[in-house]
């Protein structure tokens, strides 16, 4: 049988501490699925004396995670730390320099370093896997770098943040308030106490620039994503989807377009009757559209301790069973030096539906005006309705939702400027894409 793989593990909270647990607990197994055992020799993290529920006391202790990645007798570094920079940045960079090679969780690392690195893995014959950077579970990144080989990829799409799934879920099931179930995610831990990361979708534009240097093979653009976050949806954008026959959530969409590649974050109106549509809770969803496969559609659990584990498990497990010597798989999907430059595509020129909704008030010529402005804009409508209001009075706001046909995002950016302009509208309207998938 080979040698152990000896690995070192810098950050044990909740993932590193579950895949220890998991790493001792079925060494056997892993063994006779590997080909040879796999060891914790080294680890560091906040805290020394924290029980985790596993016993470590046979591995190495360092003080600085830099350190052991550096100086640790290992094959596998394993950062769970998190965090674009340090200590995370420096540490990952001084394992793959001495030819460590290297499994992470860490999305934001990998959205502001992801292409450095690889140069650096690539120089020194060293693997650095992420299956857990993005969509925990879900083996997105493997599908990507591997199973799709050949396929030319048009779209990539999906929830990939738990909190704000959660959060859209439960005002629809609960007719809640966005405020109100921001504080339930946070009060069972699926929120930060400072949750911006997440309900302003960075978290998902992080994870969406990965998916797309994989699936377009250019360079890592974390910083050119259109983005917009949930904040702004109300119980009212709710109800008015499903009565429309729609869901909302927050998707990540990368796709080719005649100008660029499109990168967007924003909430999404998709049909009721579409898989995407089912994918309810802290459940994530990843689809990838080519032209020999079609659509693949990977639902699962997309955070958590075990989850995660799972991933960075299965990361290392495939070190385990390479061959010493053999071409790895490269990082990014192709060679760092072919990755083509980005060019972020226009957004406004993005073609798709659109939900309108607009608080106007109550006078005569409002909806013939409305009407009028979409018309100058080249925009067919698909419908235009008035929605009923919780009073009677006739002086009250009245509440206009527009459903467009395919148009072109700049015409409807215009058209809601100009009925801006008119001096009607109570309030900032609202506008959210449509997004159609193909799997229904």
């Amino acid at each position: 049988m080979a040698d152990a793989l000896k690995i070192g593990i810098a950050g044990l909270g909740t993932v590193g501490a579950s895949l220890a647990k998991i790493l001792v607990e079925r060494r056997d197994m892993l063994t006779t699925t590997c080909g040879r055992p796999i060891e914790i020799v080294a680890i560091t993290a906040r805290s020394k004396g924290r029980d985790r529920g596993v016993d470590l006391s046979s591995a190495e202790w360092f003080d600085d995670s830099v350190a052991l990645a550096r100086d640790a007798k290992i094959d596998v570094f394993v950062e769970l730390m998190g965090g674009s920079g340090d200590p995370a940045y420096s540490a990952v960079k001084a394992a793959l320099s001495r030819g460590v090679h290297v499994v992470t969780a860490n999305k934001a690392l990998l959205a502001a370093h992801g292409v450095e690195l690889a140069v650096i893995a690539e120089q020194n014959g060293c693997i650095l896997n992420y299956e857990a950077a993005v969509a925990g579970g879900i083996p997105v990144i493997k599908a990507l770098r591997e199973s799709l080989t050949g396929n030319t990829i048009s779209r990539v799409y999906g929830i990939m943040n738990g909190t704000c799934n959660y959060i859209l879920t439960k005002m629809e099931k609960e007719g809640l308030s966005f405020e109100a179930c921001l504080k339930e995610a946070q009060r069972l831990g699926y929120a930060e106490a400072d949750p911006a990361f997440d309900i302003e979708g960075n978290d998902t534009a992080h994870k969406l620039s990965i998916l797309t240097t994989l699936a377009f093979g250019t360079k890592i653009a974390a910083d050119d994503i259109y983005l917009e976050g949930i904040t702004n949806i109300s119980i009212d954008d709710i109800r008015a989807a499903a009565d429309l026959g729609y869901r909302i959530k927050l998707l990540g969409v990368a796709q080719k377009t005649d100008t660029g590649v499109e990168q967007r974050v924003h909430p999404t109106m998709v049909p009721l009757d579409s898989v995407i549509a089912q994918v309810d809770g802290v459940t994530n969803a990843v689809a990838i559209e080519s032209d020999i496969l079609g659509e693949l559609l990977m639902v699962g659990p997309g955070a958590g301790g075990n989850a995660t584990a799972s991933a960075v498990l299965g990361d290392i497990a495939d070190i385990a069973k390479s061959r010493p010597g053999a071409q790895t798989v490269p990082v990014l999907g192709r060679p760092a030096a072919a990755l083509q430059p980005y060019k972020r595509a226009q957004i406004r020129k993005h073609h798709g539906g659109y939900f309108i909704r607009l608080s106007v008030e109550d006078r005569t010529g409002v909806f013939a005006s409305i009407a009028k402005h979409m018309a100058e804009n080249g925009i067919s409508l698909e419908s235009i309705v008035q929605r009923a209001q919780s009073t009677t009075e006739s002086t009250d706001p009245k509440t206009i939702i527009l459903v467009t046909h395919a148009t072109m995002e700049d015409s409807v950016r215009k058209a809601v400027a100009s009925i801006k302009g008119e001096g009607y509208l109570v309030g900032e309207p609202q506008v959210i894409r449509i997004e159609r998938p193909k799997t229904a």
